[in-house]
């Protein structure tokens, strides 16, 4: 695991990409690299990123971030004490732009994924991560791995791409150990419901094999996701990790563009403002190496399929 930059000039430089290096690409981002732009590939038109950095929301304790929902066109998150409607369709605007340019290169820079990913949420962030005032399981700033309680993947990988936008200053993470050396470490017991009976076989076995009981799955999520749920809670909850794992610092200067497979990497956003990204949902059937996918890595230590 480690970082992978990629130049302006290796995307520049006239020839096309080549399948092999698309898919060189792929295996090391599911291998848990982060790969880094240094000058991001995503053009966004100055008069748009004067807009967005002209945006607070005033109250930390509202949302997160505001979020941009490609498939129906629509935003959630927006701050409607302060935003005005003119102000509101221009930022829906600017996330349609944005959200389309990142699909727009991604088809050719990860071409192996394309005909096989589900475009997820963009979001835009304006506010200061450091000391933000949140509840335990919606802090950035503990390191975890992510699953999205309302959207399960089945499966598919969640894969996304970050921009800091901030004209001046870096935004700050820490990533941890990938997701097959911690899920082994850090077995979490304390993560198990009450046995019930009418729990599956698979997820009895994958409770058992890392002391989580009989953990049974909720009925809209499958096995595979009620575990990553659980245990994207079970790390932002627990003492032990935060303080023991190991964090690696990686500090994103202004301008600069990212993306990590966020089920596998554990990461933590300790200070910046102003970001924008775009989620994908890689299905297993796109992915280039499998077998280093958390769906694989947990079947194994089940025995059964999880989805």
């Amino acid at each position: 695991m480690g970082l992978v930059t990629i130049t302006r000039e290796s995307l520049v430089d006239g020839r096309p990409l080549s399948e092999e290096r698309a898919r060189a690409w792929c295996a090391q981002l599911e291998a848990g690299d982060i790969l880094y732009f240094p000058e991001t590939p995503i053009a966004i038109p100055n008069d748009d990123l004067a807009f967005l950095l002209g945006q607070q929301q005033t109250d930390s304790s509202l949302h997160k971030n505001i979020a941009y929902k490609p498939i129906i066109d629509k935003l959630s998150g927006v701050d409607t004490k302060t935003a005005d409607a003119a102000a509101v369709s221009r930022l829906q605007s600017i996330m349609r732009k944005y959200s389309q340019t990142v699909v727009k290169f991604l088809t050719e820079f990860l071409s192996p994924y394309h005909a096989n990913w589900k475009l997820d949420y963009a979001s835009f962030r304006p506010q200061e991560e450091q000391g933000r005032d949140l509840s335990l399981r919606r802090r950035n700033d503990l390191l975890h791995t992510d699953a999205f309680p309302t959207r399960p993947t089945h499966g598919a990988r969640i894969l996304r791409f970050f921009n800091n936008i901030h004209p001046t200053r870096t935004r700050d993470w820490v990533v941890g150990d990938p997701f097959a050396k911690m899920v082994h470490e850090f077995a979490p017991k304390e993560i198990a419901p009450e046995p019930d009976s009418a729990g599956s076989r698979a997820m009895k076995s994958l409770g058992r094999a890392v002391g989580l009981g009989a953990a049974i799955p909720s009925l809209k999520r499958s096995p595979y996701d009620d575990f990553m749920m659980r245990f994207h809670n079970f790390l932002k909850e627990n003492p032990r990790f935060q303080s023991e794992s190991p964090k690696y610092p990686w500090n994103f200067p202004a301008g600069s563009s990212w993306m990590v497979y966020t089920d596998t990497v554990p990461h933590a956003v300790l200070a910046g403002q102003y970001a924008l990204e775009q989620t994908f949902l890689v299905s297993p059937e796109a992915l280039v190496a499998p077998e280093t996918s958390p769906l694989k890595v947990l079947e194994g230590i089940a025995g059964a399929p999880l989805v």
